[in-house]
């Protein structure tokens, strides 16, 4: 299982974080103080790496919190058919099929990049 524990006093904007169990990068991050009957609380809004929904959590700062390890991949177009590609990793030479994104224009050949996270891709 690709993540590991930590707390959430060390997130920061642009990482990434396990949010109703969905890795979402983080884009807002921000802390209260702590009050006269309460520990300091941490208010992270996220967007989902594979879908795109926003997403938010509040917790105190010393909770711990599942941060998802998300590898960073290239890989080489191999065929275009309609709205997929087959896409080869260029470290283990696997070939995989992926859904073309809209702002991409694909030919054979092109090198790309992509995101991997227990079995989901998305081209970057």
């Amino acid at each position: 299982m690709p993540k590991q524990q930590t707390e959430v006093r060390e997130l920061q904007e642009g990482n990434y974080v396990m949010i109703d169990d969905v890795p979402s990068k983080i884009t807002a991050y921000s802390t209260s103080k702590p009050g006269k009957h309460g520990s300091a609380k941490a208010r992270v809004e996220g967007t989902g790496v594979f879908d795109g929904q926003k997403r938010n959590f509040t917790q105190p700062v010393d909770a711990k919190i599942w941060v998802p390890i998300v590898n960073r991949k290239q890989g080489q177009v191999v065929s275009v058919s309609g709205k997929d590609m087959q896409v080869m990793d260029l470290e283990t030479y696997e070939t995989i099929t992926m859904r073309i994104p809209e702002d991409l224009d694909p030919e054979s050949d092109d090198e790309i990049e992509y995101l991997e996270f227990e079995g989901q891709r998305k081209v970057v």
